[in-house]
């Protein structure tokens, strides 16, 4: 398929992360964009900002009607059921039907495209990586599955050669894809209703990762179980980051690459985790030969990704973060960073378990990864793209937390629950719309200061 003869370009399904970046893109690039969501949000209302038509109804009469199967391109999310009326209207009248990874590959077919895949940190590693590249000059497009601070986007740049995506192994989605360097920052076992087990989430990445030729060219973290240059945090591998001190609230470390030591190098995102992200993407950037000074500026500026452990509120009285955390491994990422940086308080996690199977599939492993934290407040679970399981809810899930500070409340009572804690840092987890609350829970806790 050949984008230049491509006019307009429809989206069912414009309001999500990764759908809306590409909205963004070929909006920036001049095509005529517009779509259906099925509900407004922060950014539908961002990218009608940008001059893109938006509806909220499944109506066909509400398709522009001249968008002719010759000059439009249809994107889809998988969310979308396959009785959508939209869907359908075009399925019938051959339209040009990609998902969303089927158009990144054929982006990314025609760049030099750095890849970053893993279960967990795809989308801080690639916004880093990203704003390195765009702040040293390269002519890149990155897409990310956040809102980046420095840019308020989830797309970086506007280049034409060079490109960053998240490999998303959702759907298999990343075997479209045409990287030249790329990273894997973890195989955790996630999305288990689609592989059925952790040994075909490997089998998908090991695919993934044979795209790329030479592993001189392939980032991958110690214990994974693929072949590529590793990356570690204070122990042996290719690349390095060890001496790592904590100085006016931000990361200073060195690391040691296949050549050289670089040295004291700065970065302001909280979290071992976060320190490996920056890692994986110096790592990228050096291979592809980006002076060291550029890198460790880029790293010294870059504010973060919002909800990815994004401060809400943070002074002496209160702190307050939201993070996008909804695998076990990832709420155990967000408890270690703040038990770092505040070792002697009370913290509140609260949680909206995201997907009725993922609860169910790591059911034991939440109730572990939420008992370490001080007071714990559960919302219902989210349920996305799919039905409810019988059996399967948040009061289930809350027997399984060994805390006995633990309560299930409602979206409704839930500043309620969160003002009657004592807890002196407050913590909102999850991927649904609890994001869409962020905003209403730090005003009603800065009434109270």
């Amino acid at each position: 398929m050949n984008l230049n003869q491509i006019h307009n370009v429809y989206f069912i399904g414009i309001g999500g992360i990764g759908m809306s970046a590409l909205a963004r893109y070929f909006k920036a690039i001049g095509k005529n964009v517009s779509g259906y969501d099925k509900t407004e949000t922060e950014l539908t209302k961002d990218l009608s900002q940008l001059g893109i038509d938006i509806h909220f109804e499944d109506r066909i009469d509400l398709i522009p009607t001249d968008y002719y199967p010759e000059n439009t391109l249809v994107i889809i999310t998988p969310a979308v059921p396959k009785s959508h009326s939209e869907w359908n209207y075009f399925l019938e009248r051959n339209y040009e039907l990609k998902k969303r990874a089927e158009v990144l590959g054929i982006i990314t077919k025609d760049t030099f495209c750095f890849a970053v895949a893993g279960t967990h940190g795809k989308t801080t590693t690639s916004s880093i990586l990203g704003h390195i590249l765009f702040e040293s000059g390269v002519d890149v497009t990155a897409f990310v599955g956040g809102i980046v601070e420095n840019y308020n986007s989830n797309l970086i740049g506007n280049g034409k050669t060079i490109t960053v995506v998240e490999a998303d192994e959702f759907d298999r989605s990343f075997l479209h894809l045409h990287p030249d360097i790329a990273c894997v920052t973890s195989m955790d076992a996630d999305h288990l209703d689609i592989y059925g087990d952790k040994t075909a989430i490997e089998a998908s990445f090991t695919e993934f990762a044979d795209k790329i030729e030479d592993k001189s060219k392939l980032f991958i973290t110690t214990e994974l179980p693929i072949k590529g240059l590793t990356c570690a945090v204070n122990e042996e591998a290719n690349f390095t980051a060890f001496n790592i001190r904590i100085i006016n609230s931000q990361y200073v470390f060195d690391v040691k690459t296949p050549t050289e030591t670089l040295y004291n190098i700065e970065f302001g995102l909280p979290g071992k985790h976060n320190l490996m992200n920056a890692l994986m993407a110096l790592a990228m950037a050096k291979t592809f030969g980006l002076p060291t000074e550029d890198i460790a500026s880029a790293l010294r500026s870059f504010k973060g990704i919002k909800r990815r452990f994004s401060y809400q509120i943070k002074n002496e009285k209160l702190v307050y973060i939201d993070d996008y955390a909804h695998h076990p491994t990832e709420i155990n990422a967000v408890h270690q960073a703040v038990r770092e940086l505040y070792p002697n308080q009370k913290v509140l996690a609260v949680f909206q378990p995201h997907l009725f199977s993922r609860t169910k599939d790591f059911a034991d492993e939440f109730a572990k990864s939420l008992s370490a934290f001080d007071e714990v407040i559960l919302l219902d679970i989210y349920p996305a793209r799919e039905l409810p399981m019988e059996g399967i809810t948040s009061s289930w899930l809350l027997d399984k937390v060994e805390n006995p500070n633990k309560k299930l409340t409602t979206k409704q009572n839930l500043i309620p629950s969160i003002l009657e804690s004592n807890a002196t840092v407050i913590v909102t987890i999850g991927a649904g719309d609890i994001g869409e609350m962020v905003t209403t829970i730090k005003n009603s806790l800065n009434e109270t200061l």
